[in-house]
């Protein structure tokens, strides 16, 4: 059962349009990823959604009833523009930003505290806001965005400008509320992070959507049959081995004897073929199938859709 329907979704800025029919269905209990490049129509679409902006054209649905103000809030927002009030205090921003969700103010205070505790920063609780670095800041938008507890929480570019640590903290954080059947629909540059948490995504390109579906299902989706061998022994008796069913892509050296490979199929030949072909030949040590990442995804996507707008122009 979907939690937001976007149907037939347009909006134009001056006669240019920004989103150009855009249909879009999010479950319940999903991470949802919301992928395109700088200025696809991803943050349109997603000030639309939180009625920040109104469409020119098409319908939005929650939990099957026309999005209108009320719903708001059980959706959380955390905008790409980050805006805190720089002379508030951390614990009483985030109070205030929870009563105005709705929380009273002693279950906003103790939300508060246990968020700043669980991202580590309870010790700059007292702290004005324009004394934090740029990450701690964004924990602390990042804690205002869900402390009311959301049932569809909407995080636009929420990775931007965390290290490699907090990354893995906010993607833990987004992986225990989907545990918890929260919905979530993250619009990201990070395509690892989109591969790791995401079950589904959509991407928008020159305002359009271009592909949508499961993440696994898109990646395979432009799978070239390669695969990945290391092996100890002979590169020549290893080239030998495949002769005509496979081709060499590429190796590396990793010691003396020992190497790392990546091979391409031919005509109908099998993986097991070529597990077969390699017996005896060499030491196989691993042997895995290459899948194609969420930013070959990406890029694959973009470009046929730009090589099909282009030829359609060109007519």
């Amino acid at each position: 059962m979907s939690i937001l329907k976007i149907q037939n979704i347009s909006k134009r800025f001056q006669g240019k349009s920004a989103l150009d029919d855009v249909s879009i269905e999010i479950n319940h209990g999903e991470i949802f990823g919301l992928l395109g490049p700088n200025g696809a129509g991803k943050t349109t679409l997603i000030r639309i959604i939180n009625q920040i902006l109104q469409s020119d054209t098409g319908n939005i649905f929650y939990e099957n009833e026309p999005l209108k103000q009320r719903h708001l809030e059980s959706i959380g927002y955390l905008p790409e523009e980050r805006g805190l009030y720089r002379s508030m205090n951390v614990l009483n921003h985030l109070v205030f930003l929870g009563e105005l969700r709705g929380l009273k103010r002693r279950d906003a205070i103790k939300k508060s505290e246990q968020w700043l505790e669980k991202m580590d920063i309870l010790s700059w609780k007292k702290k004005r806001i324009e004394e934090l670095s740029k990450g701690m800041a964004q924990k602390v938008q990042f804690i205002g965005t869900i402390l009311h507890e959301p049932k569809l929480l909407i995080l636009d570019e929420p990775l931007s400008g965390f290290d490699p640590l907090n990354v893995e903290l906010i993607l833990s954080i987004l992986k225990e509320m989907k545990s918890q059947g929260k919905t979530i629909i993250l619009s990201t540059h990070n395509m690892k992070s989109v591969e790791e948490i995401c079950d589904r995504a959509a991407i928008i390109h020159q305002s359009r959507k271009i592909c949508e579906g499961e993440v696994i299902n898109l990646r395979e989706s432009i799978k070239k049959g390669h695969y990945a061998l290391r092996f100890q022994g002979n590169m020549v008796a290893f080239v030998t081995a495949l002769w005509t069913d496979f081709e060499l892509l590429e190796k590396r050296e990793l010691s003396p004897n020992r190497f790392e490979t990546t091979v391409a199929m031919r005509s109908s030949a099998e993986f097991e073929d070529l597990l077969k072909s390699l017996i005896g030949k060499v030491i196989l040590e691993a042997a895995w199938e290459v899948m194609p990442s969420m930013n070959d995804v990406f890029l694959t996507n973009v470009q046929s859709s730009e090589k099909s707008q282009k030829a359609s122009n060109e007519k």
